[in-house]
């Protein structure tokens, strides 16, 4: 059985102690494999523990120059809106390139102040060969999401810090950088990490679409695009966006009205989010956190195949190495990332009826559960609407969202019952949180 790596802040400490006093002679046994493979390479690269190498850092002029230039450039207004607001709760929002270049470091008070003084900064060079273990060099050196807790930083000054990265593909799949969250214990939570996932696939998905709306591009090649309004788009109801879905994945899952079983749902969720196909070997890892044979991935597309026959005009599926949707499928999802993105949170609730695809355990479907509640969670917490607010404090999502909560006290008519309850809530959720 594998061991479960130790998160708890003294283990990792002594555990730390222990290899760079040894000189990596000792292994770090219990750490999170990830960081622990990582303290070997930093060690192998000569990374100082209490001086790591000074990073280099371009001139204002030609750091400008480059990151207008950037393709990561198009979407950083999605960043900022979708993670800016964490900013103000003692978190620090960056972005490099795909060579671990700070192109946007971004946030304020002590904690800007603290990784100003760590050197993290705009224009420096934040890659694991120069300063060891950190979240966005890691996450370019295993090209995976990775989250790094204060002491198993390689370097001892960033130890006061904690991280959450994860790698940005292009629509081909080539990494075009990494974002991150740097912070104090916030940046090292389960929240972080989901927020982080659900931006980045915001980010990807964003990319894609302006990709194939670019001249040349084969719109019967991308069936993923469906109908995600353009940035700053209002809508209109009855729009492309508010059209009866295809695929039902928030409730009971649906084919254009026939009931799915819940493998086949979750086969036709992954596709849809893997616009470039899975294999049969792939599909099984995402479907199955134990063993599940590609043969009976295989029989599972098979039988798929023929519902949809029988339900659609022409084949859903297209080839078998790797599997990919042959036609694009509107999803209830699709729909209400599209009422985000026009900031229509409301009509986004409306559509979110419960978890994706709540009963699933497959691992790739868990992932793309927690990004989507994170998306929603994030819209929000940035809007301006008071009723919509409400809704998700209702909710099991949202009942212990001490943001949420905070954010309805902000919003409700001063001296009004909404008010009222929600500064009572607000109390009991700080009471129990100190």
């Amino acid at each position: 059985m594998q061991q479960v790596p130790h998160r708890d802040a003294r283990w990792v400490r002594a555990a730390y102690e222990s290899f760079v006093s040894s000189a990596g002679s000792l292994e770090p046994d219990g750490i999170d494999p990830i960081v622990a493979a990582s303290w070997q390479r930093s060690l192998r690269n000569g990374v100082d523990p209490d001086r790591p190498s000074a990073v280099t850092v371009a001139a204002s002029d030609e750091l400008d120059e480059y990151r207008s230039a950037h393709p990561l450039a198009v979407a950083m207004p999605l960043v900022r809106d979708l993670v800016g607001g964490a900013t103000g709760d003692g978190l620090v929002v960056a972005v490099s390139d795909d060579v671990g270049r700070l192109l946007w470091v971004e946030g304020r008070g002590q904690v800007r102040s603290a990784v100003d003084g760590v050197g993290f900064v705009e224009g420096a060079l934040w890659r694991e060969e120069s300063v060891g273990t950190n979240a966005p060099g890691t996450a370019l050196a295993t090209r995976r999401p990775v989250q790094v807790l204060g002491a198993e930083h390689f370097a001892r000054p960033v130890q006061r810090l904690s991280c959450t990265a994860a790698p940005v593909h292009d629509p081909a799949g080539g990494i075009l950088g990494v974002l991150d969250l740097t912070g104090g214990s916030a940046a090292g939570s389960h929240v972080a990490r989901a927020l982080v996932r659900a931006t980045v696939a915001m980010v990807e998905r964003e990319l894609a679409l302006r990709a194939a709306a670019a001249p040349g591009t084969d719109a019967g090649h991308a069936p993923w695009v469906a109908d995600v309004a353009p940035v700053g788009d209002p809508g209109t109801a009855g729009g492309a966006s508010d059209r009866a879905p295809d695929l039902r994945l928030l409730g009971t899952p649906t084919l254009r009205g026939r009931r799915l079983s819940l493998r086949h749902a979750e086969i036709l969720l992954l596709l849809a989010e893997r616009p470039r196909g899975l294999s049969a070997e792939e599909l099984a890892v995402l479907l199955h956190p134990g063993d599940l044979s590609p043969v009976t991935v295989r029989a599972e597309i098979s039988r798929l195949r023929r519902v949809a026959d029988g339900v659609l005009d022409g084949p859903l599926l297209a080839g078998s190495r790797p599997y990919r949707l042959a036609r694009m499928l509107r999803s209830d999802v699709d729909t209400v990332r599209s009422r985000l993105r026009r900031g229509d949170v409301r009509g986004a609730l409306s559509t979110y009826p419960e978890p994706l695809l709540r009963r699933s355990v497959a691992p790739g479907v868990e992932r793309l559960r927690e990004e989507l509640e994170a998306e929603v969670r994030s819209g929000v917490h940035a809007c301006d609407d008071a009723v919509a607010v409400e809704q998700w404090t209702a909710r099991d999502e949202g009942v212990d969202d001490h943001t949420a909560w905070t954010r309805l006290v902000r919003l409700a008519e001063p001296g009004g019952p909404q008010a009222a309850r929600a500064r009572a809530h607000l109390g009991v959720l700080e009471r129990r949180l100190s």
